[in-house]
């Protein structure tokens, strides 16, 4: 069942991620564990609402098609969301371990995505802290139905921000004003079939701008090739 999150109750949800570090962890870092733990969130949603809907069209006969055709991104058994969450002890392992396991499954399109946050380091994130930041982000269900990509991308950009505000830094070397990409769109007009490449992608927001000129339009936008280069991997996950 979609619970639709108003962009409003995103940012919300996302900032409120870091009061649970505030006392642990430098504010310059905060995105070395909450970026993690939102794209840990996000593909094990996505892939229970992708079983759902594989179940729904395939019935029994689900079990004839590999899991590479039903899923965007693959989750190994015992390395879910749900599953760390039951985790009591040891939890930053337990994290840690999930994420090499997907980064694993999925091949060069996860390697490095989830960072090398400490996690396992107790000082800094002891077990009760990391269960709180877990329950916190379990409290919302980011599934595609009720929370899209435009508007996760809008919640993360929030976040960059909020995150380099907090430290005395800049945002303008994660992301470009949405204003500005959406001007460079406009003047850029890219059509269906064409490729698209951003040499300083930063969090992708110019190439996710150009599907939503299209889909705007009612175009065609899956077969525009877009290609990002980025020297942050966290940072372009």
């Amino acid at each position: 069942m979609s619970n639709r999150i108003t962009i409003d109750e995103l940012k919300s949800y996302l900032w409120n991620s870091a009061v649970f570090l505030r006392t642990n962890i430098d504010a310059g870092a905060y995105k070395q564990y909450i970026f993690p733990l939102l794209f840990f969130k996000r593909i094990c949603d996505v892939y229970d609402e992708e079983s759902q809907k594989a179940l729904e069209e395939y019935g029994e006969d689900i079990e004839l098609y590999p899991e590479e055709e039903l899923h965007t991104f693959l989750v190994p058994k015992g390395h879910h969301w749900n599953d760390v969450r039951e985790v009591t002890e040891d939890v930053g392992a337990a994290i840690v371990a999930a994420f090499r396991e997907i980064e694993k499954a999925n091949g060069e399109k996860m390697t490095g995505v989830f960072g090398d946050g400490a996690w396992t380091n107790k000082n800094r994130l002891p077990d009760r802290l990391l269960k709180d930041l877990l329950e916190h982000f379990s409290s919302k269900t980011l599934s595609l139905a009720n929370c899209p990509e435009d508007e996760l991308g809008q919640g993360y950009e929030y976040l960059i921000k909020q995150f380099a505000d907090d430290s005395g830094h800049t945002a303008q070397e994660f992301y470009t004003n949405r204003t500005v990409v959406h001007l460079m769109t406009e003047m850029l007009k890219p059509q269906s079939g064409e490729s698209v490449y951003d040499p300083t992608c930063g969090s992708a927001g110019m190439l996710i701008s150009c599907i939503a000129y299209l889909k705007a339009q009612g175009k065609e936008w899956r077969n525009l090739h877009l290609y990002g280069q980025e020297i942050n991997q966290l940072t372009s996950a």
